[in-house]
């Protein structure tokens, strides 16, 4: 299957996006890959190092004739999320990504493709193969972990690096030219309850939301897509006053910068309410359903009978737990007034769990203002705390503030309208980018980020435009070239 993606165009690129992809790299486990571009570079008789956090970074020489020029960091992450369709039999820890071409875009089957940013680390990797491109010297900074953490951008020492100007290859639309970026804080509510025995007089069902889209917790947020989360939260809310519902499991979505596309529910209720819930469960099912047919068309919430479990959360936590998830705030939290269209604060329910006497509910709070960053997740505190849970603040890195004076974004701003007869959009975009923490540990050196159209990232429709990664290579190419004098 992946035989096919090697003749595509630049080969060179999707020779090395292909090799990357048969290399298992969780965020957290990136040994394996780490080890992978080491070899990389080693083999090349290039200059490889890998820093004290685990971060490689390869040094290449100028070109002939392009001594002169600044020095040059091209900078991508080695991590991928990794998210998988229920249905699909996939151990991320063994197998390389399936890809398969369909019409001009590459996908991976059932799976997240890894093109985030896997395609930008393969590009650095042809850059540095490559005995034919016009190049300054440059320096190829491969960070770990940028997914769930950006421990390896946040890790990376001052003085490592001796360039000018840094390329951040994880722009995810060939048209952006970003210059700034959400900064993100994780929240997490968390609290034991005493388990109970179901009670004799009740029946059991599970409830499952499936089918939603999902995506990137960040870049996709403003498109209202379902979050199955909130959703389940919407189901079981009220249930105990109407039917006597008691919650004996809860698992739903995944990594916080992904939006939960699933999620399940065991639960019982008095077998004196059967007829009434299962009409009423029923009818709300259909309600919502209709309610998202027109963007979210996959979305199936099934309710199904099953045998009765042994235990049943305690009430007393079970009513707080279900009230603060349908009450912490999902999505956009405020539109940035000073530039159209970019979502300034967000919050994403990314994680609920309730099992064996634990729950916790993890989410992703992202904002490029700091104060409105701090509001929005003492919001959440003030909201779990209130149901009795502790909340702990974590993982958190700051945003990436716009310099529209840099002279690396008129070259490239230049650069595509010569290209390619239309300007490019200057933009901030609502994710988290290393580029705001690689600045404060270099306040000097000019950023920039770009890449080729990615669209579903961070879900198992993450799809990569064949057509715009040629466009991408000519960019880059073009770029490398014009870098100005030292």
């Amino acid at each position: 299957m992946n035989q096919n993606i090697l003749s595509l165009e630049p080969k060179t690129v999707w020779k090395h996006f292909t090799a990357l992809n048969a290399v298992p790299r969780p965020s957290k486990k990136e040994e394996r890959v780490i080890a992978f571009i080491k070899s990389f570079g080693s083999d090349l008789g290039l200059e490889t190092v890998q820093d004290t956090i685990g971060n490689v970074i390869i040094r290449k020489a100028a070109t002939p004739g392009m001594e002169d020029r600044k020095t040059v960091v091209l900078q991508s992450h080695l991590d991928m999320v990794h998210q998988k369709n229920a249905s699909t039999d996939f151990d991320f820890s063994t197998q390389g990504i399936q890809m398969y071409i369909d019409g001009d875009w590459v996908k991976a089957k059932g799976t997240t493709l890894g093109a985030d940013n896997g395609l930008g680390v393969a590009t650095i990797m042809a850059i540095l193969e490559s005995t034919e491109l016009d190049h300054p010297a440059l320096e190829a900074l491969f960070t770990i972990d940028e997914e769930t953490g950006m421990t390896g951008a946040m890790g990376l020492e001052a003085g490592v690096l001796k360039a000018d100007i840094l390329l951040n290859l994880d722009t995810e639309e060939d048209d952006e030219i970003g210059v700034g970026c959400a900064g993100g804080i994780d929240v997490t509510a968390s609290r034991s309850y005493v388990l109970e025995p179901t009670p004799q007089s009740a029946l059991a069902y599970t409830i499952t939301v499936k089918g939603l889209q999902g995506g990137h917790s960040g870049m996709d947020i403003h498109k209202g897509l379902g979050n199955a989360n909130k959703l389940m939260a919407r189901l079981l809310c009220d249930g105990f006053d109407k039917y006597g519902l008691r919650v004996s499991r809860i698992d739903g979505g995944g990594l916080r910068n992904a939006i939960p596309r699933e999620c399940f529910a065991l639960l019982v209720v008095d077998m004196v309410h059967q007829t009434n819930f299962e009409r009423a469960t029923t009818a709300l099912i259909f309600a919502i359903e209709n309610e998202y047919s027109s963007f979210e068309p996959g979305l199936s919430i099934v309710l199904n009978s099953c045998e009765l479990p042994e235990t049943v959360m305690e009430l007393e936590v079970q009513q707080p737990l279900l009230k603060s998830l349908q009450a912490a705030h999902n999505g956009v939290y405020r539109m940035s007034p000073d530039i159209d269209g970019l979502v300034e604060t967000s919050n994403n329910v990314a994680r609920v769990m309730v099992d064996n006497g634990q729950c916790s509910i993890g989410c992703l709070t992202r904002s490029s203002v700091d104060s409105s960053k701090k509001d929005l997740s003492q919001a959440l505190k003030s909201t779990f705390e209130l149901a009795g849970f502790a909340v702990e603040f974590s993982g958190e890195y700051p945003g990436w503030t716009p310099n529209m004076q840099a002279s690396i974004l008129k070259v490239l701003t230049d650069l595509y309208k010569d290209l390619f007869n239309s300007a490019p959009r200057v933009a901030a975009c609502h994710a988290g980018l290393e580029c705001g923490i690689l600045g404060t540990h270099y306040p000097e050196m000019e950023m920039i980020s770009f890449g080729p159209n990615i669209k579903g990232a961070h879900s198992p429709d993450e799809r990569l435009q064949i057509s715009s990664v040629q466009k991408f290579w000519v960019f880059i190419k073009a770029i490398l070239a014009a870098i100005p004098k030292a």
